[in-house]
């Protein structure tokens, strides 16, 4: 089972830009294992949006999902700045420090951070 939580990425977000994003607990069915994942893209116009994309790729796996808030992403490549903020009117905020951890196991040599900044 945890074999399963091995193979879904732990962040997967556009390159630049400033755009949407939520963090989403995935939880084998029938399993007790569980991790949190980050999902942003500038394509989202709302935050379900990208929700309504994961949770199906997630049920395919055999794993159940369940968004645990959202927020905003800044993300600068050439300056190789990440900065997370905001919330989501229909998810709430997501635990913005829970997000930068995961930023920071995936963009080791970025500089991140996290604000309950709205803009």
């Amino acid at each position: 089972m945890a074999d399963t939580l091995s193979q879904i990425s732990d962040v997967e977000i556009d390159a630049d830009g400033v755009f949407k994003y939520i963090l989403v607990k995935v939880k084998v069915k029938g399993g007790t294992e569980c991790k949190a994942i980050v999902r942003g893209t500038k394509s989202a116009e709302f935050h379900n949006h990208i929700f309504e994309k994961v949770n199906p790729e997630m049920e395919k796996l055999g794993v159940e999902s369940s968004c645990l808030g959202g927020g905003k992403i800044e993300h600068n490549s050439k300056e190789k700045k990440i900065r997370v903020f905001g919330l989501s009117t229909g998810y709430g905020k997501a635990d913005h420090s829970v997000t930068v951890e995961k930023l920071k196991s995936i963009f080791k040599d970025y500089d991140i951070s996290w604000s309950d900044d709205k803009k």
